[in-house]
């Protein structure tokens, strides 16, 4: 059975009931994080022990230091002296609760008790309640597993190691952590933080991790990647996720913003399917390919069954590929693999996705008179659909000289973005990233005095879903069409070649526009 475990961080004591009542609604476990206690309060032993009586699920005590992502500073005495005089609390009313140990201090310990030593008068420690921890910030560590060995070694029920990953290939080691520990029948917390870790959390329970960690909510996150328990139960089903699950995703770098995992996430849920979408960070698309994707030559065992792909990888997976589809290898880029058999098969969603809603606002688009903004992958796409609609293009670029292979490519005229005029196309599309949410969402690919007299803006950003090239055209008069329907179609069209049907269209819809107007974590 899958266990979330939410941790509890407030400074003062009498905060904490609250706090753990809250915590106690998501979560199988709950964390109290005794290193965001003041010192004046940490010292009264007797509140602690009532709050953990109070709870009304299992507890984790964690006093963690600064040099292993904790709260406060703390030398190795006081750490000592503080768990030593507390020991005993982890008794209290659960036979489930436990402390979390750090290594070096479970070695101390250990050697003391082999010395015939009880721990300066206030007994042995209790073993069978204690989970021994190791958290790197850095990365994956040299010896991964040595550390895990010395672990192992130590008398604690469960050990649990904590690293960070900065790329998806990065989780690879974790999962062979579990595996090995599933041999020996040893508890471990395995868990790669940061975003490109967040497929151990969400499938490191189904290979056999003791328990995952999660937040309250997204103000209360304790490590980088954490989800939040709402995410992990209700976005991600991670209590229906098994072996037999079939997994999908998306890669790219960065996959933060990405709204595919709620979309796909949601569809696959209303079609009753055992399967789950989770944002895999990759920044070098050749060892994810090789070493976990490809059937051939992975060295992970899992059900993938496809994947997304976004920037910058959509022209660099192809080489990985088995098999193209003929109009993906005409825009050079793959937005799209299933997994069939032992073979990886590449498609691109993203100029079906792009020209549908504009063929439901124009019908035809023979002849009709189009200016694309950008030369990135999306551009190609847009280029290829529009071509193959017979509609009439040009393109509009920052750099000309950069997009030259694009346009003759193409047939088609270049021009320079800045200061250009559209008011003999009919369509002008934006398929750059100027606007997207973050540092470049007060920007716009065109103003509104650029825009007068042409028939429709369309912006393929579609977070925001209200950009401010959108309101640049409405000003200038133009009728609008925004990203937000170029993503939905494309999810339809991937929905369909990974799982053979239909999907429930309202409810990509409304997963789409529920993530674009809430905060992730609600």
């Amino acid at each position: 059975m899958t266990k979330i475990c939410v941790p509890v961080c407030v400074d003062r004591i009498d905060k904490m009931r609250e706090a753990v009542e809250r915590a106690s609604q998501v979560a199988d476990i709950v964390e109290l994080r005794l290193d965001y206690l003041s010192e004046s309060e940490l010292a009264q032993s007797n509140e602690i022990r009532a709050v953990v009586r109070f709870t009304k699920r299992p507890v984790i005590l964690t006093l963690r230091p600064a040099e292993y992502g904790g709260h406060r500073a703390m030398n190795t005495q006081d750490r000592l002296f503080f768990r030593i005089q507390n020991l005993s609390v982890v008794r209290e009313k659960s036979p489930r609760n436990y402390w979390d140990l750090e290594l070096d201090l479970a070695l101390i310990l250990e050697q003391r008790e082999k010395e015939g030593n009880d721990v300066a008068g206030w007994g042995s420690v209790d073993w069978k309640h204690t989970i021994c921890s190791h958290h790197d910030f850095v990365g994956i560590p040299r010896d991964l597993d040595g550390l895990y060995k010395a672990m192992a070694a130590t008398p604690a029920a469960i050990i649990k190691i904590a690293v960070q990953a900065d790329d998806a290939i990065d989780c690879l080691p974790i999962f062979r952590l579990l595996e090995h520990a599933q041999r020996e029948r040893r508890e471990l917390i395995a868990i790669a933080m940061g975003q490109a870790g967040i497929m151990t959390r969400v499938l490191g329970p189904s290979r056999g991790s003791f328990l995952t960690y999660a937040s309250i909510d997204e103000d209360n996150k304790t490590a980088p990647g954490q989800l939040t328990a709402k995410e992990l139960r209700e976005l991600y089903r991670v209590d229906q996720i098994g072996r037999e699950t079939q997994i999908f995703g998306i890669i790219g770098n960065p996959v933060s913003h990405s709204l595919s995992p709620r979309i796909h996430n949601a569809s696959f849920a209303a079609s009753d399917l055992n399967a789950v979408y989770i944002p895999m960070q990759v920044d070098d698309a050749r060892p994810f390919m090789l070493r976990m994707a490809h059937p051939k030559s992975r060295e992970l065992d899992w059900n993938l069954r496809g994947l997304s792909v976004t920037a910058p990888h959509k022209s660099t997976v192809m080489s990985f590929l088995d098999w193209i589809d003929p109009s993906a290898k005409e825009i050079g880029a793959v937005n799209t693999i299933v997994v069939r058999d032992d073979q990886l098969l590449g498609y691109n969603t993203d100029a079906a996705g792009f020209i549908s809603p504009l063929r439901e606002r124009f019908g035809s688009l023979n002849g009709v008179r189009c200016a694309v903004i950008g030369a990135g992958g999306a551009a190609r796409a847009v280029l290829w659909a529009l071509r193959n609609a017979d509609a009439n293009v040009a393109l509009f670029v920052r750099d000309v000289e950069k997009a030259t292979a694009l346009s003759n490519q193409y047939d088609l005229s270049c021009d320079q973005l800045e200061n250009a005029r559209f008011e003999s196309f009919d369509i002008v599309i934006n398929a750059a990233p100027l606007g997207t949410r973050g540092e470049h969402e007060d920007r716009t690919a065109a103003r509104a005095e650029q825009l007068r007299g042409v028939r429709l803006a369309y912006d393929l950003v579609y977070n925001p879903p209200e950009t401010r090239f959108l309101r640049e055209a409405r000003e200038a008069g133009c009728e609008t069409l925004s990203g937000v329907e170029m993503l939905l179609y494309q999810a339809v069209e991937q929905f369909k070649l990974w799982t053979g049907s239909e999907p429930d269209r309202p409810t990509i819809r409304e997963a789409a526009m529920r993530a674009l107007t809430q905060p992730s974590g609600n």
